[in-house]
């Protein structure tokens, strides 16, 4: 593998108005460096976080969709990020993973946030999901899923975990404190983007988009700014210290019950 340059655009979005947003998101990409090779936007970017799943759904043939694969070809970089997607009569959190050459990859938020009532709008996902750039295999999670550790446990297959999502001010120091403890426990990089300003119903957000080393060292957090925050991910970190740490031999062995 070689390094991986990411770029996570931390800003303000627009509430319940996808079409500004693709606008905004365009004019932040203009300002991404040509080396970035995984652009990342966050959860629902295109709507704010919003319990209207009826009112502002697309389908994955939508807009949105054939937006980011547009732009993900152009940028010849991955973009990806969550928005609300409407399948089948039901609704997802979905995180869409646009690859330059068209192709398109999902994952389905699981633990849906029922402090907001996520859980009566939204469908569940059923599957830890990886995708591959460049050899590095990615496990992407999708804000309140940070909670629960067992679901992503590493299996020693992924290196990075990369959050997306819009995590309430209020509850920031948990937010870094969890992205953290994620990424000393998995042995893995983790990566992850949140929003700023205060959404359509009067929730503020403070960032805190930021990039953790395996062994949990901070390699970078930003917040209150909006800005396009590049870090490279290093292979060799990874190697050298799973190879001089090997945790992961003495893991437990577990099945989830997905009921």
């Amino acid at each position: 593998m070689q390094p991986l340059n990411v770029a996570l655009i931390q800003t303000e979005t627009h509430w319940h108005d996808p079409a500004a947003n693709r606008d905004l998101f365009d004019d932040w990409f203009a300002r991404v460096p040509d080396e970035a090779g995984l652009i990342v936007l966050p959860e629902m970017f295109s709507t704010g976080f919003t319990m209207a799943s009826a009112e502002v759904a697309e389908q994955m043939d939508g807009i949105t969709v054939a937006w980011m694969s547009d732009r993900a070809r152009k940028l010849d970089a991955v973009v990806c990020g969550s928005l609300v997607i409407e399948e089948d009569g039901r609704y997802f959190n979905r995180f869409i993973w646009a690859q330059p050459d068209g192709g398109v990859g999902t994952y389905d938020k699981r633990h849906l946030f029922r402090m907001a009532g996520e859980h009566e709008h939204y469908s569940a996902g059923g599957a830890k999901v990886l995708f591959d750039i460049h050899g590095w295999r990615l496990c992407p999670m999708v804000c309140y899923d940070l909670r629960f550790p067992v679901w992503f446990r590493n299996r020693e297959d992924y290196d990075v975990l990369l959050c997306v999502a819009n995590w309430p001010a209020a509850r920031l120091p948990a937010w870094n404190t969890l992205l953290r403890a994620r990424a000393i426990e998995n042995q893995a990089y983790v990566a992850a983007v949140n929003i700023l300003g205060e959404d359509g119903n009067a929730v503020e957000y403070g960032g805190g988009t930021a990039a953790y080393a395996p062994d949990g060292e901070v390699l970078v957090e930003r917040f209150d700014v909006a800005e396009v925050v590049m870090q490279t991910l290093n292979p060799a970190r990874l190697d050298e210290l799973r190879a001089a740490f090997p945790v992961a031999e003495d893991a437990d062995s577990f099945n989830l019950n997905l009921e």
